[in-house]
């Protein structure tokens, strides 16, 4: 009997297929987020108002659902869109459940930690969170799973985007440093708790 071949084996074609697919969601989801912006610039920032995180009102607590997929500008958005897509399409590419897993983890993550941490009487809207959150699973991927592709993506992605890293920091107020920085933490142990099990080389050859 010859079992179905490692999907996630770099170099195969389900691989690059995999990568593909993800990427034509990934594109797909960021005209969503210019027309949910669209609709906030129309309404006066009414939806950032409703839907941002509000540290430390319990009222505010419904922004860890809603505020990723909101944003302050375009221009936020826009500086949003490249890493989204180039970021969430290597995690898509693993697998849509675990996609999910992690992107709903590192929201919650993301969110708490601005919700304990923020100011008071502000609010945050912004995906930049669950940004940082995919650039700690990929970093963290390469070495939970031990796939030498993984550690390659997450060695491109920290010098592509590693000086983001900055963004963990209280550098600037109008940034959300603990929106960064707790994605990112949630990224690292989204990777751990939703990583994919070992397969054997025995169980990838005829048999």
């Amino acid at each position: 009997m010859v079992t179905t071949p490692d999907p996630e084996r770099f170099g195969t074609e389900s691989f690059y297929a995999a990568i593909g697919r993800a990427f034509v969601v990934m594109c797909a989801v960021v005209p969503v987020l210019f027309g949910i912006e669209l609709l906030n610039e129309l309404s006066h920032d009414r939806l950032d108002r409703l839907g941002g995180i509000r540290p430390h009102d319990i009222e505010g607590l419904d922004g860890i659902v809603f505020a990723p997929f909101l944003h302050a500008s375009f221009e936020h958005l826009i500086s949003n869109s490249v890493p989204l897509i180039l970021m969430g399409t290597f995690v898509l590419a693993a697998g849509a459940r675990r996609f999910l897993l992690c992107t709903a983890f590192i929201a919650v993550v993301s969110g708490l930690g601005v919700w304990f941490f923020g100011a008071a009487n502000s609010y945050t809207v912004g995906a930049s969170g669950v940004i940082f959150g995919y650039l700690g699973v990929l970093l963290a991927r390469g070495i939970v799973e031990r796939r030498w592709w993984n550690i390659a993506v997450g060695l491109l992605i920290g010098l592509l985007y590693g000086w983001q890293l900055l963004g963990v920091l209280p550098t600037d107020e109008r940034i959300s440093w603990q929106g960064h920085l707790f994605g990112f933490i949630g990224g690292g142990i989204a990777a751990t708790l939703f990583r994919r099990p070992r397969v054997r080389k025995s169980d990838l050859e005829p048999v």
